[in-house]
């Protein structure tokens, strides 16, 4: 920790930034708020889109039991193509948002294929949407921890270092001010004294 000079300049400088610190950390804290605001949005959107994942998953296995059918091999049959995703903004921080999944159906013989198979195709690619939007909620989860991490950090060092420092630093330059100013005072009531003493002797030699 720098040494702090025990000055009047050095006073309002630590004064000055006392106020900037209690004038920045309500601002701080409100960020903290939405950001965790946000946290929680993000946590309860993955959650619902695990759970849809499971119901899908559960109609599709009550609804298409020949799925168990080992001898229809359909892996591959939907396959993601690419995931497009934006950015946007939400108490100052960039959040990935899911704007679309695009798919692609491999090619399979109408004739030869059961025509359940379409609706296996239609639950696959809602599958594979909301499977991208759970990836991407978590993705949102984990920038907004480190999001929320950042800015409690900079509280704390507000509220535990920059402001109690700041305090301390104020009180010991006017302890110091006061001890000089007491002093110079004596200083200068023991040189009126001397000089009174001095004066008096003068006009006591004279008289003499």
């Amino acid at each position: 920790m720098a040494k702090v000079a025990l000055s009047k300049t050095a006073l309002q400088k630590e004064r000055d930034s006392l106020q900037l610190y209690r004038r920045v950390l309500p601002s701080l804290d409100l960020k903290r708020l939405q950001l965790m605001g946000e946290l929680a949005r993000a946590k309860s959107q993955a959650v619902e889109a695990r759970e849809r994942v499971q119901r899908v998953s559960d109609l599709v296995a009550e609804t298409l039991p020949m799925l168990a059918n080992r001898e229809m091999n359909l892996s591959n049959l939907v396959t993601v193509e690419s995931v497009n995703v934006t950015n946007e903004n939400a108490a100052g921080v960039e959040l990935p948002k899911l704007e679309s999944v695009d798919v692609s159906v491999a090619p399979y013989s109408l004739m030869c294929t059961p025509p359940w198979v379409d609706a296996v195709i239609d639950q696959l690619k809602r599958m594979l949407h909301l499977n991208a939007a759970v990836r991407i909620f978590d993705a949102r989860v984990t920038v907004l921890n480190r999001a929320v991490r950042k800015v409690t950090q900079r509280i704390n060092l507000f509220e535990k270092i920059l402001i109690p420092r700041a305090i301390e630093n104020i009180k010991r330059i006017k302890i110091f001010l006061s001890d000089m100013e007491r002093s110079s005072i004596v200083r200068s009531k023991l040189a009126k004294a001397k000089r009174i003493r001095e004066t008096e002797v003068l006009r006591q030699e004279e008289a003499s």
